[in-house]
């Protein structure tokens, strides 16, 4: 292991002392040579190790904020309106807006790095077994694949660099290599993944590689992402230094491009279900036993040896860590960092399940038919019933988290309760108002002012935070604060700001005392077989709508239905009505929700909606992102003179407003790689 370590220790220096070798003519003694990297597959290990330490995986990693590779306050969600967090801010736009800087530089050095494996080995072919030396060339083109995959992503047409770029070799003038199209810059993308499932072993031949059905898995998703930019993408703009078309596609070719890339995103997809190699984790599943159904999804993320799993980042203590537990977990589980609940589920994405009461219009049912708030014996019974796929990624208040009830309560109601108890939400003896102008927080409201009709009488008692509380005796004596152990308060973003938490991908065991940054270390699950069902599910409803013939042998409606029923079946969501329901333009809505729910807190839901071309005109509590859009959260009240419970739904009380423009769908260039190039454009109308 020393050994390992040194050597790429001097890799990662070599860059520093190869222009000394020219002038010395000598190999300098300090530096990896060629012949020691590329002589067998140990030395291919020292290799591999530096490339796969940089590749663009969005795990533990990674935030929208702060880029990759950061581990700090991790809250995946916080930019797609599945949470709310503390420290994400409300942007949706740029990558890396908390930090200066973007992914250009770290891509072209992993870029390079592909390069030079896949010309340098074919030089030592003959230390190899023909698998180990596909293998290996394999991984290079897995690799530059991820490259552009996730540069594609977020710039649209980039320098294709696909040859190591040899300075002072070649002159300075000649490697200036300017932007391609859009278009050309997906091809490459597909061109290169096809050449890593060409090479890669069906099996990856060490822990942490990947084989064959990565390479289809993530095929899969690309092309479903190149698609639908090129189906669903209205700007497009040519580089003002080279008059290439840098972002969008060619009007005249797009419907062809979309079709083709959601042909290869299926047939992708396909290959891995045909494969039979993976399948739904339903180790604890049971038919009917939501409560089974629960702890089989808990179990499934943290599971190394799950069927489901076909690609993921494993950590160890304390070698290679994260501090999602400290970052995430509930505020009365707050370990010695100080940090909690800063990934907030909103009610906006609780609502998408099912099993719990809800309005026509899709929203959660918290008043009776005469405008009363609907009461609850405990804290617990709103969701009951509630889909254990839900349970499994939320916390929702009274839920039991390591052992001990999770005790999320915004206030205590004081009022008369013999007619009911209507809504809060009144200032000055007004009617309730849950627009934007009414009140943001419950510090507001008359029950709390004694007001209106509660004049001269308070009613309502809060939390100020965490350690400041407004105290009621209860009938029976006993006393209760305001607030619950885990909020929400008043003025404190350590607690459940929007009457959630998150569970998903804590850790249900981990002892209190380790509840640290950089303590965890359960593994990220960054490619499973749920997406490969949802990919194809999604490229069959697109194929479909655009008359596109299925494959011999295939029915692209059948396919699609059986993905997402597996799916809603394991997850405990209610059935679907048949397959006539999964088809048209409604079928394509129900498989993007079911993306939506399945794949939360997992980094894929923004990349979902920037690649549907929605996340800045979709309507949202009856603004757009454009506008500037607030989530809703539930805010649960306990009433001292029933003994029962009730909730509020309304906006955010922080009134976190999250704004994407159409423009932002295309990151822009680092202005300092613009300024210095004479042939790198900048996007059009930045």
């Amino acid at each position: 292991m020393k050994l390992k370590y040194f050597l790429f220790t001097i890799l990662l220096l070599s860059g520093v002392f190869t222009s000394c070798s020219k002038y010395l003519n000598i190999p300098p003694m300090n530096v990896v040579q060629d012949k020691d990297l590329f002589s067998n597959p140990i030395g291919m290990t020292v290799y591999m190790s530096r490339m796969y330490s940089q590749m663009p995986f969005e795990d533990f990693k990674y935030s929208p904020a702060r880029q990759f590779f950061d581990d700090w306050l991790v809250t995946p969600g916080c930019n797609d309106g599945a949470s709310l967090g503390r420290d994400a801010g409300t942007a949706m736009t740029s990558e890396g807006w908390a930090r200066n800087g973007a992914y250009w530089g770290r891509a072209f050095s992993l870029l390079r790095d592909a390069n030079r494996l896949l010309e340098t080995l074919p030089n030592y072919k003959s230390n190899f077994s023909t698998a180990d030396y596909n293998h290996f060339i394999g991984e290079g083109y897995f690799a530059r694949a991820m490259v552009f995959y996730a540069l594609a992503k977020r710039y649209g047409g980039m320098p294709l660099i696909t040859s190591v770029l040899k300075y002072p070799d070649v002159p300075a003038d000649q490697l200036e290599v300017p932007r391609s199209t859009e278009e050309a810059t997906w091809n490459q993308v597909l061109a290169d993944f096809d050449s890593a499932i060409a090479n890669l072993s069906t099996v990856s031949p060490k822990r942490g590689y990947a084989n064959k059905y990565v390479a289809y898995s993530f095929k899969s998703e690309a092309m479903l992402f190149a698609g639908s930019v090129a189906k669903y993408n209205k700007i497009t703009g040519f580089g003002a230094k080279t008059g290439v078309r840098v972002i969008g596609f060619d009007p005249n070719t797009a419907a062809a491009a979309s079709k083709k890339y959601f042909t290869e995103a299926y047939n992708a997809a396909r290959e891995v279900m045909k494969s039979g190699k993976y399948s739904l984790y339903k180790k604890k599943w049971s038919p009917n036993d939501k409560g089974a159904q629960f702890q089989n999804m808990v179990d499934m993320f943290s599971d190394i040896t799950s069927p489901e799993n076909i690609y993921i980042k494993e950590y160890k203590y304390p070698d290679l860590t994260h501090g999602y537990d400290a970052y995430n977990i509930p505020r009365q589980l707050m370990g010695g960092n100080g940090y909690s609940a800063g990934n907030c589920p909103t009610l906006d994405f609780v609502e998408l399940f099912d099993g719990f009461a809800k309005n026509a219009d899709g929203t959660i049912k918290v008043f009776d038919n005469n405008g009363k708030y609907l009461l609850f014996d405990k804290v617990t019974d709103i969701f009951a019933n509630a889909e254990p796929r839900l349970r499994a990624y939320v916390i929702l208040p009274g839920d039991v988290f390591k052992g001990e009830a999770i005790e999320i309560r915004r206030g205590i109601y004081t009022g008369d309760a013999t007619n009911g108890i209507s809504s809060l939400r009144t200032v000055n003896g007004g009617s309730p108002d849950y627009t934007l102008s009414g009140p943001s927080n419950y510090n507001q409201v008359d029950a709390y002012k004694g007001l209106g009709a509660f004049a001269g009488k308070k009613s309502l008692f809060l939390s100020q935070n965490g350690t400041t509380h407004e105290i009621v005796t209860l009938p029976d004596g006993t006393k209760m604060n305001g607030g619950g152990k885990s909020g929400p308060f008043t003025s404190d973003n350590t607690a459940a700001m929007t009457g959630f938490t998150v569970r998903k991908w804590l850790n249900p065991n981990m002892p209190q005392s380790l509840v640290l940054e950089a303590r965890s270390e359960q593994p990220f699950v960054l490619m499973r077989y749920a997406e490969v069902l949802l990919n194809a599910a999604e490229a069959a409803a697109e194929l479909t709508l655009a008359g596109v013939a299925a494959p011999s042998g295939d029915d692209f409606q059948q396919i699609a239905y059986n993905a997402i029923k597996d799916i809603r079946e394991r997850a405990g969501a209610d059935p679907l009505t048949g397959v006539s329901s999964i088809s048209g333009q409604d079928g394509l809505q129900i498989i993007r929700k079911e993306r939506k729910k399945e794949l939360a807190f997992e980094n894929k839901t923004l990349w979902d909606i920037r690649r549907w071309r929605t996340q800045h005109s979709d309507v949202l509590n009856g603004y757009t992102q454009a506008d500037g859009a607030y989530y809703k959260g539930l805010y649960p009240f306990y009433s001292s003179t029933t003994g029962k419970y009730f909730f509020d739904a309304g906006l955010d009380e922080g009134r976190r407003r999250f704004r994407m423009t159409e423009q932002e769908y295309y990151f822009a260039i680092p202005g300092n790689e613009v300024s210095k190039s004479s042939v790198i454009d900048q996007q059009p109308g930045r």
